[in-house]
């Protein structure tokens, strides 16, 4: 299926499943950056943004959220 298929499948959904649909893709995405953050980190390539995290923190450059 091309993208365009999907985009025209995805756009003639009736409201309720289209929300159902939405709901599935929302999750899937999350789940999706979850496997890549853990990836990058089992990888080493968020040591040096945790470091510079800590340090700011410790520096007092962060402001409650």
């Amino acid at each position: 299926m091309s993208t365009i298929e999907l985009e025209r499948a995805v756009q003639e959904l009736p409201a309720e499943e289209f929300a159902s649909f939405a709901a599935w893709f929302e999750e899937y995405l999350a789940d999706r950056w979850d496997e890549e953050m853990e990836q990058d980190i089992a990888a080493g390539r968020l040591g040096g943004v945790a470091a510079k995290a800590k340090q700011d923190y410790r520096e007092g450059r962060c402001t409650p959220l």
